[in-house]
């Protein structure tokens, strides 16, 4: 990966992007390249020499790694933190590093960190329940002991307090804990067995030159097109539509001095995240249809 300065940011911030403390290990994935889109995983690989990154894009990821720092540092007594465990299933190595293991009478609570948005906890985020369902994974099958609760502790980054006062459902502080559904292990084994076989189909075809299977719209983060019926020269829409007739239908009742704004949908990570985009055949010929 190729790091850039265009900003003119710290030394020390460059090289903590430069020299990550994060490893896999020994592992062929770790649980959030398993998680991952088969496809990013493979072309990150193919383009690892090539993918370019600015220093100013890491920041949120720099800040993240600083809190996990700390609490590391600074856990409660008894506490069982950053331990990374192994395991080998269908020919495969993983491994994932679990921020916090508390020992109870029950088994053991699963805690992961979290630096993150407030809609991100305002919504669902199914990738968070496989993530530490994975980890109970990990820890039944290396530790023979249960694990007895999963959750989530999210660091909300964009926390306004004057958001809190006026919005329903709106965190009350910029720290909430979530708690997430424990699937039996046997559903958690079968999820595993699944992204392997997902990632085993993209490691193939990527050796034999083949092509890569595509992203889905979850993981390209898909918004699709919608159809707004608004006031002429108003900002917020009186109605929104998934469908240009229904839409067509709304503007019809909401008479004269209403007009349709149509709203082109996205991929957002394509568009503004995802690292490999400019080598991703499925992306380009998706900005051709556009």
């Amino acid at each position: 990966m190729i790091i850039t300065n265009k900003h003119n940011l710290p030394q020390a911030f460059v090289n903590a992007v430069e020299y990550p403390t994060y490893t896999k290990g020994a592992a062929h994935m770790s649980v959030t390249e398993l998680l991952n889109s088969p496809q990013i995983v493979q072309l990150k690989a193919k383009y690892a020499n090539e993918i370019t990154v600015d220093v100013s894009e890491m920041m949120w990821a720099v800040f993240g790694t600083a809190v996990h720092h700390v609490l590391e540092q600074n856990k409660g007594a008894g506490d069982i933190v950053e331990q990374r465990l192994h395991a080998d299933i269908d020919g495969w190595h993983i491994s994932g590093a679990i921020d916090q293991q508390i020992v109870t009478k029950d088994g053991i609570e699963i805690g992961d960190y979290k630096t993150t948005s407030v809609w991100a906890v305002m919504n669902d985020k199914p990738e968070w329940e496989q993530q530490l369902n994975i980890y109970a994974w990990l820890v039944e099958t290396v530790k023979k002991t249960p694990v007895s609760k999963l959750k989530i502790m999210a660091l909300l980054k964009d926390w306004s307090a004057r958001e809190a006062e006026t919005r329903q459902n709106y965190p009350v502080i910029d720290f909430v804990t979530i708690d997430i559904p424990l699937w039996d292990y046997d559903k958690r084994e079968a999820f595993i067995r699944e992204r392997i076989h997902l990632h085993s189909e993209g490691l193939y075809a990527n050796d034999t030159n083949a092509s890569l299977p595509e992203c889905t719209p979850a993981e390209c983060w898909e918004k699709p097109t919608t159809y707004a019926v608004k006031k002429e020269g108003g900002v917020r829409a009186k109605s929104v539509h998934p469908i240009l007739s229904e839409a067509e239908v709304a503007l019809q009742e909401a008479g004269k001095g209403y007009a349709l704004e149509i709203r082109e949908g996205e991929r957002t990570r394509c568009a503004k995240y995802c690292q490999v985009a400019p080598w991703c055949q499925q992306y380009k010929a998706y900005l051709e249809s556009k």
